[in-house]
């Protein structure tokens, strides 16, 4: 039985739900240990299908971004510090 890849506690800490998607690779798909663990996680939610990421970063969610963190360097042209 392969092992997956040693991490840090950093990478572990990012909230992969790695049963879900061990499950998803290993059952649903019926990758072997060895091939699961080869796969990008690109690779694996192009396997899995759309539904399985995230949705993609629309008009109205990059509006809200760009307000929430506006562009420092356009603020201090516009406030005449720059």
């Amino acid at each position: 039985m392969s092992l997956p890849p040693k991490r840090t506690t950093t990478e572990t800490a990012r909230g992969m739900d790695w049963a879900a998607l061990m499950r998803a690779g290993l059952r649903g798909l019926t990758l072997t240990p060895d091939s699961f663990w080869a796969l990008t996680p690109a690779e694996l939610q192009l396997m899995l299908g759309s539904e399985a990421g995230r949705a993609p970063l629309l008009g109205d969610g990059l509006a809200a971004l760009m307000a929430a963190y506006p562009d420092r360097e356009r603020e201090r042209k516009t406030d005449g510090t720059g």
